[in-house]
């Protein structure tokens, strides 16, 4: 019996080889290569490859040529996501949502379908992995009736492209890419070359015909989105949810926006009637906070355009093995672990002998260097069990020397902390210098970590 031949594609670039290599040939990332069946050969009765569709035959033309048409954004009826997009959906434009699985990815954008039809607009829902009447159950569960919603439940994306060019839709949604398949292709639904064959099709219909098209994407246990690396790099948006299903919470993420910013944030809460907009993220964030407890610091970071205030916690406690145990939760563990390194050393704070806590109240991510003192802080707090007063808020990057260096922005953070009511605000003292205080609000600049720590204890 002949042995079966297979061929192994890279998830990141879409390479086939014949043999597994650690390295792929084409990008060379490591670990890549994953075992498919490969396509048919050109024998009778054999599936041939897709034939490529022919260009657009468009004109050179100059750019002071081009005529400057201003795209009016098509509202979602949700104010977060429209933050997030930069605005609204852009006509012709193909975003790809990504997110763990049940983390509510479906559910907005059931939810923004219905506002769009309600706008009078023609929507076309695309399921994969539901059926027509499984799909009405949901919309019947968040209050969605409509009565200009279509809905397709189709695999085989020519049907959809047919549907596609019959409706002329303003907004289409697929959900999800995996799911799509093109039946002239011999691979399985989700594999590298179907993915990728099927979002260049998307892409092409989105710019021809002017319909927006958004697109759902499985994830990956590393938490990215599954396929090839090039999808994120076809579409135009790409938006992550973030966010436990435990959670109370969810996070909307621009990674890449060509119409708008990036690092945009979006703050929703999961309900039974769906997604529901957050309207004031940093009040709901310290609405749990506990009072005169220590090892807790208010923080205002920065997300995109949004000042944050979040609750930073610390617990240090005693320990009683040979290498002390670092969990952190909401930060970077090796940014905590240099920072505990200059307490040890600047400042005179022992840790060697302390199991040391870090989390990051409500299921924020802090990335900026600007937290580097509220952690400080907040691990000298429960050294000392001695609490930071309710209404100081601490920011402020840290060197290895010790030394507090300016931060972005601080326009915008004091701003926020002022108007939840916090009247004094630890910072750097180069800030210090080009600020003028608001009325009601203490701003205290330091150049160290000791002079941190003399003015807070």
């Amino acid at each position: 019996m002949a042995k079966k031949k297979t061929c192994f594609a890279c998830t990141a670039c879409g390479y086939e080889t014949s043999r597994w290599a650690g390295r792929c040939p084409g990008c060379g990332a490591w670990n890549t290569l994953e075992e498919s069946a490969p396509a048919p050969s050109s024998a009778v009765g054999a599936v041939k490859p897709p034939k490529q569709r022919p260009g657009t035959g468009a004109e050179a033309m100059l750019l002071k040529d081009i005529p400057e048409d201003v795209t009016v954004r098509l509202s979602t009826g949700i104010g977060e996501l429209d933050r997030v997009l930069g605005g609204g959906i852009v006509e012709g434009g193909l975003m790809l949502i990504g997110g763990d699985p049940g983390i509510g990815k479906s559910t907005l954008l059931l939810q923004v379908c219905a506002n769009l039809c309600r706008d009078g607009k023609r929507v076309l829902y695309v399921s994969g992995e539901e059926s027509a009447k499984q799909l009405k159950l949901r919309a019947r569960r968040l209050g969605v009736d409509v009565p200009n919603l279509y809905v397709l439940a189709e695999n085989a994306l020519d049907g959809v492209e047919e549907k596609l060019g019959q409706l002329q839709p303003d907004v289409a949604v697929i959900d999800s890419i995996q799911t799509m398949y093109r039946p002239e292709m011999a691979s399985a639904p989700g594999s590298v070359s179907q993915i990728r064959e099927c979002t260049s099709l998307l892409m092409r219909l989105a710019k021809e015909s002017g319909t927006a098209i958004f697109l759902v994407g499985h994830v990956t246990k590393e938490g990215a989105i599954a396929g090839p690396r090039m999808l994120e790099h076809m579409v135009d948006v790409v938006l992550y949810f973030e966010g436990d299903r435990q959670q109370e919470y969810r996070l909307l993420r621009a990674v890449k926006n060509r119409f708008g910013s990036v690092n945009e944030l979006g703050v929703f809460q999961m309900t039974e009637k769906g997604m529901e907009v957050v309207p004031n993220p940093s009040e709901r964030l310290l609405s749990h906070r506990a009072k005169g407890a220590s090892g807790s610091v208010v923080f205002c970071g920065l997300e995109g355009t949004r000042p944050l205030l979040c609750d930073v916690q610390a617990l240090t406690a005693q320990s009683y093995f040979g290498s002390p145990r670092r969990t952190v939760g909401g930060a970077d563990a090796g940014r905590v672990a240099l920072l505990l390194a200059v307490l040890e050393k600047r400042a005179g704070q022992k840790t060697y002998n302390q199991d040391v806590y870090i989390n990051v109240a409500g299921g924020l991510e802090l990335s900026e260097p600007a937290a580097d003192l509220a952690l400080c802080m907040a691990v000298v707090s429960s050294l000392r069990d001695e609490s930071v007063g309710a209404d100081v808020a601490v920011m402020g990057e840290v060197g290895l020397a010790g030394e507090v260096r300016a931060i972005p922005q601080c326009e915008r953070r004091i701003a926020e902390c002022q108007r939840l009511g916090l009247t004094t605000i630890l910072l750097p003292r180069e800030n210090l210098k080009r600020l003028h205080a608001p009325e009601g609000v203490k701003l205290l600049g330091v150049d160290t970590v000791m002079q941190a720590l003399s003015v807070l204890f």
